[in-house]
Parts: structure tokens; sequence; C-alpha cells
């Protein structure tokens, strides 16, 4: 398996720290890292409110991306903890899908590489999670 997957998986580690920021918000119990066309890795959380205000780890992480000056992501690692540990995997929810469809033009989006289990190195294309989009 490419390295690149271990480096994001640290990455979204060393920010993967669930707290409580206030009564109405926690942060830090999802992480993600996606890999940018240049290369380089952006991190995010999530956070979470007592509204509807609240944003997943991948979003942010792309928010983080597009903040400093790229648009085009290669590949998304999510982590989050359990009875069992630090777990990596699962699929973007549909939110996050539909950004990272936006985001990419003429139907880039799907070669994206999520990473649903680094120990067996499962990896899903995001075309293959998102078959048809409403627009056309």
């Amino acid at each position: 398996m490419d390295k690149i997957w271990q480096e994001m998986y640290d990455a979204a580690r060393k920010v993967l720290n669930d707290r409580k920021i206030s009564d109405y918000v926690t942060a830090g119990g999802v992480s993600a890292a996606v890999l940018s066309s240049s290369g380089k890795i952006y991190t995010g959380v999530c956070i979470d409110t007592a509204s509807t205000l609240g944003i997943c780890a991948e979003r942010n992480a792309i928010f983080n991306m597009i903040t400093n000056g790229e648009n085009e992501i290669r590949k998304v690692i999510c982590l989050f903890k359990d009875e069992s540990g630090i777990r990596d995997g699962g699929a973007p929810c549909g939110a996050c899908r539909e950004l990272m469809v936006q985001l990419m033009p003429n139907g880039k989006y799907k070669d994206i590489e999520i990473m649903k289990d680094l120990k067996t190195g499962t990896i899903m294309k995001l075309g293959d999670l998102t078959p048809e989009w409403w627009i056309k």
C-alpha cells in the first residue's frame, strides 16, 4: 500500500482530540485528512453543536485545503474512537460527498480514493459511493 496513507493517518491522528468546547459545542471526536493534488495533506476535525451549525471532519479538512489555495482532492481518510480504540474508515456522509462532487470538475470526483480500512488496505472510490450526481 502507498505510504501516503500512513502519513495521512498520522496527520489525522495528531488532531483527533475529543473535547468539550462549551455547553453547546464539542469538537475533535472525528478527524480527517485529505491529500490535495499538490501532495500536501490537510486535516480537520468534526465540530458538533446544539443546532445544525456543526461540520464534519472531512469538510473541515477540505475547507482547510481551500483556505490554503488548493481545490483538488486525491485521497481522504477519517478517524474516530470507539470502545476498541482508534479506528479508521467509514464512508463520508452525504454532505461531504456532495461538497467533493461539486468541488471536482468534469466528473473527476469519481477518482477520489477513500480509505475504508488501513489494516486491510480497503479503498473505495467516491464514484462507487456516488455513482450518479443530481446535476447533469
